[in-house]
């Protein structure tokens, strides 16, 4: 019995092909909103995380700041050293330096950043060297010209095809020869991008750029089976001791921990993706309006129908189950459509604000679930009064 229906319910769509497409608008719409919006907020959250892992994972990211005292005061090379020897749990502590710099190469030149850093930093934010080698000892510590070239600078100044390793590469007006290609790693920290960037030692960087041993920033790997609180707690208490910050002074540094900032911003996008989701669920809702008020039409034109159909035997909740048949079978088809609707959405938006398309199966089956419920919740009430009808008085309908 419950194919027969099935198989009325889709003639009866047919008949009425441009009317059931616009009852079915509403759910399309509604079910295209709620993927799209969940599957570019999924994009969002993973473009987030990507970038909080470029830092690194268990890693402390510590810069000065202005605090009470004016202008920021750096750190100097004592200061990792004391973070390194004197915090347990810290595995890698590292400081670094950076300038703006014009890359030449071959007659090219490419505007990027140049930074000073050692190996105890590549390590400590997972940097990995695509091509070449990391620096040896000995060019750390002499402050050798030598460089490792992020892959956006290798794509614009450098020969397509061609290793550039062991070639030099002009920094302003100080040559040094590449030894290394660095790994692809997207967005970094403050929205710079990290692929635009030439490393150098860290000793060579502060004596031809910056002039001076100053530490702009250090990096602090520590390990996971210590508490992050309880060495974020010891690494305060032990920089405002060598800053001699008296009680009741604010910190002139900030530590950043990249694991709290990385549960921090999926919590946000979470929230606010789920926010989106709901009001874009309010279409669905308007297209179960629709439903009901197209099924209140229906009943009243197939009256007659209804009442031969009664007169010769047939149960009312026969009748009540073709037309709530009727009603989840169009919301059902409103749901696949919205569905396509969304992959194609999700997919062009993703590209268009370069965030990744991440497919999430769950959603979409929720919510083409969720679409033939809403065909049960608004199709029952005319059903029921399509199976309520007395079929004498259903005959004499005109």
């Amino acid at each position: 019995m419950f194919g027969a229906t099935l198989l009325l319910s889709f003639r009866e769509i047919r008949r009425h092909l441009l009317r059931s497409f616009l009852t079915t608008l509403g759910i399309i719409i509604g079910v295209a909103a709620v993927i799209t919006m969940v599957t570019l907020g999924n994009g969002v959250t993973a473009s987030v995380k990507e970038e909080i892992s470029s830092l690194g994972s268990n890693v402390f990211i510590v810069f000065p700041t202005g605090g009470d005292r004016g202008a920021p005061r750096p750190f100097d090379r004592a200061d990792v050293e004391a973070v390194r020897n004197q915090i347990a749990g810290v595995v890698e502590a590292a400081g670094s330096v950076s300038a703006p710099a014009t890359a030449f190469y071959n007659g090219q030149d490419w505007e990027t950043n140049v930074e000073g850093v050692e190996n105890a930093f590549l390590r400590a934010q997972s940097i990995g060297i695509a091509q070449g080698r990391p620096f040896t000892r000995e060019e750390e510590s002499g402050g050798r010209n030598v460089c490792l070239v992020g892959p956006k600078v290798v794509e614009a100044i450098f020969v397509p095809g061609v290793s550039p390793l062991g070639e030099q590469l002009r920094l302003d007006q100080v040559s040094c020869t590449v030894t290394g290609v660095l790994e692809e790693r997207g967005q970094g920290g403050g929205g710079q991008d990290a692929d635009n960037v030439v490393m150098m030692p860290l000793k060579t960087v502060q004596r031809r750029f910056t002039g001076s041993d100053n530490i702009q920033s250090f990096v602090i790997k520590y390990d996971s089976a210590y508490s992050a609180a309880a060495i974020q707690d010891s690494l305060v208490e032990l920089l405002r001791e060598r800053r001699l910050l008296q009680v009741g002074t604010d910190n002139d540094f900030n530590v950043i921990d990249t694991a709290q900032v990385n549960q921090a911003l999926g919590a946000v996008t979470g929230a606010l993706t789920a926010m989106v989701a709901v009001i874009a669920s309010i279409s669905l809702l308007v297209g179960g309006i629709g439903i009901m008020n197209i099924m209140l039409v229906s009943v009243t034109e197939r009256t007659r129908e209804i009442g031969i159909r009664l007169a010769i035997g047939a149960l009312a909740r026969e009748v009540r189950l073709q037309f709530l048949t009727e009603a989840v079978v169009l919301c059902c088809f409103g749901g696949l459509l919205g569905i396509g609707l969304a992959f194609l959405f999700s997919w062009s938006l993703a590209g268009l604000i370069e965030v990744p398309f991440v497919f999430d199966p769950m959603i979409n089956i929720l919510s083409f679930v969720f679409s033939a419920t809403m065909g049960i919740m608004f199709g029952y009430y005319p059903a029921r009064r399509a199976s309520k009808l007395d079929p004498i008085d259903a005959l004499r309908h005109e």
